[in-house]
């Protein structure tokens, strides 16, 4: 591990194991528990269907003020993504986020998968991945 890394360059999550790693040149930098979308098994496909999305994507936003304690935005949906939901007349879903818990919960982490799609840290962990990633970071999600 390298705590005192400035920044990181690579997010790995593994929705499988419910774990984020944060990486510096392929030097893990952070590493910690998530919670998923309340349906996490299997790609996203629509708005709704409560899954976190697989692939690769880029931290494309940042937002201090979210309804949750800060937020890391990924540039979900991809072409592809926008393009199978337009064939199948659905809407593909977005704003898919690497956030902390929801604002007002002090003091606890809420246990078991519960967001609409997005990965969620307590908020002390939040704070710290949010100081290392600049936008532009790789995210990288595995089944």
């Amino acid at each position: 591990m390298a705590p005192e890394a400035a920044q990181i360059d690579h997010i790995l999550i593994e929705k499988s194991a419910r774990r984020l790693t944060a990486t510096l040149d392929g030097t893990v930098v952070m590493q910690v528990d998530i919670a998923l979308g309340f349906a996490p098994e299997g790609d996203k496909h629509q708005e709704g269907d409560g899954k976190t999305p697989v692939g690769i994507f880029t931290i494309n936003r940042r937002n201090p003020q979210s309804a949750f304690h800060l937020s890391l935005g990924i540039d979900y949906p991809q072409p592809e993504d926008i393009e199978r939901a337009k064939a199948l007349g659905i809407d593909p879903g977005g704003d898919i986020f690497i956030h902390g818990q929801p604002n007002g919960v002090v003091g606890l982490t809420l246990p078991g998968d519960w967001t609409e799609g997005c990965i969620a840290l307590s908020n002390t962990e939040m704070a710290q991945l949010w100081s290392l990633t600049p936008n532009g970071t790789t995210v990288e999600i595995r089944p």
